[in-house]
């Protein structure tokens, strides 16, 4: 979600496949998928059928028409559309409050539909991890589904709105309707975004995000962070397992340099993610940005020999921000970032761990003032990341070209979509 609409790059993780067996259920609007037809048995029926039924059963939303959302959307119209790109169109469309029924435009509660363009499986399969994840968490750091649509080739999602739209829009674009962000918003939006990953990572989760960035972080009225688009979620490692073995899939410049080297995916890739955003938040800079200067394209390998320096920090700060922050809690957030991009990952902190720092700084109206932790050893006195002397990411280089993609390491590059937001009303 968000409003980065990129193709998204194949997996070949074995899902749900695109048909079924279902049937109507009786619950209280009607239109609520029931399990697979009871004539049916586990026996005869396909495995990818089943698991598609289960899921779809499981998720606590409602089930729309396409009709409904038709007239929700006025019928798709181009006037309607709050964004675009690879995976399909977001249209803003109206539901009544209390009965989630459709209704006319400008009446009940405006909310994002999600429509999507169905070139292939992975499309759908995407489409049904979305179903799957968000149908069944319920957080305040996570955007809400309301509802989908399955109906013939017809695949749908429905979210609540964000009217702020993204975080890439408000750091990134330029012009009246996005303003800079504060310091303070800015920390906000990176404690709410913490927490949201810090959830999915929690034992009631156990849920691998895969795909942390700006464009999907999502803005409410008061700027509260919430996480969307759940396409490339995984289950995390269980049992004995200390990993997930996938294929690489992302958005460069975001990806763990483990991931990229070896498809093991951990909660720990998010950790690095966050990093990647945490950096971009703080310099107001892209992750990749061709435009820059050669040796300023790969915004970590840039800025990494600045981060742990207090008269060189500076030379990484927003400009924006100047006279918005202290010293101390400028350098407390980089340090913060450059943690949890330690090339190794046992060396980055746990999600809980990031929320209690930003928390910290959230709760002091100085942040210079923040009450030193005393279990937390200075950074001296830390075990030091052995590669941390090298310059370049492994798998990366300065000039952008990196490590050579194979058919089995796919990443999508960061781009700007022709829409300025998916999720803005």
């Amino acid at each position: 979600m968000g409003n980065c609409w990129g193709t998204r790059i194949k997996d070949g993780s074995t899902h749900p496949g695109a048909s079924g067996m279902f049937s109507r259920g009786s619950g209280k609007d009607g239109s609520r998928l029931s399990a697979c037809s009871s004539r049916a048995s586990s026996a005869s029926m396909p495995p990818s059928a089943k698991t598609e039924c289960e899921i779809l059963q499981s998720a606590n939303v409602k089930v729309f028409s396409y009709n409904d959302l038709r007239l929700a959307t006025r019928n798709f119209r181009p006037d309607s559309m709050l964004g675009e790109g690879g995976f399909g169109s977001v249209y803003k469309g109206w539901i009544d409050e209390h009965t989630l029924s459709a209704c006319k435009p400008g009446t009940g509660i405006p909310v994002a539909v999600k429509r999507l363009n169905l070139e292939g499986l992975q499309g759908h399969r995407e489409w049904l991890a979305e179903v799957n994840y968000l149908g069944q968490f319920c957080h305040t750091n996570l955007v809400k589904l309301i509802g989908y649509c399955l109906e013939d080739e017809h695949r749908l999602l429905v979210y609540e709105c964000m009217p702020r739209g993204s975080l890439e829009n408000h750091l990134f674009r330029r012009g009246s309707h996005f303003q800079p962000l504060s310091w303070n918003l800015r920390m906000k939006v990176a404690l709410g975004a913490a927490k949201g990953l810090a959830y999915l990572h929690s034992a009631e989760a156990k849920v691998i995000y895969r795909d942390f960035k700006t464009s999907n972080i999502l803005l409410d009225t008061d700027y509260t962070a919430k996480l969307s688009d759940f396409g490339l979620a995984k289950d995390g490692p269980v049992g004995e397992k200390s990993h997930v073995s996938t294929r690489v899939m992302g958005t460069y410049g975001y990806a763990a340099p483990e991931y990229l080297s070896t498809g093991h995916l951990t909660a720990k890739s998010d950790i690095y993610s966050f990093g990647v955003v945490l950096l971009e938040m703080l310099s107001g800079r892209r992750a990749i940005d061709k435009n820059r200067p050669q040796g300023e394209h790969n915004l970590v390998e840039w800025a990494r020999p600045y981060l742990t320096h207090k008269r060189k920090i500076f030379r990484v700060l927003d400009t924006r921000l100047e006279g918005q922050y202290s010293l101390n809690g400028a350098q407390t957030i980089a340090a913060l970032a450059v943690e949890c991009l330690s090339f190794e990952a046992k060396m980055r902190p746990s999600m809980d761990a990031v929320v209690s720092i930003l928390e910290g700084i959230q709760d002091s109206s100085d942040p210079t003032r923040r009450p030193a932790d005393p279990t937390r050893r200075p950074a001296a006195e830390r075990p030091q990341d052995p590669k941390s002397g090298s310059k370049t990411a492994p798998g990366a280089s300065n000039s952008g070209k990196g490590r050579r993609k194979s058919s089995g390491d796919l990443l999508k590059e960061p781009g700007r979509d022709p829409k300025p937001s998916a999720y803005s009303s």
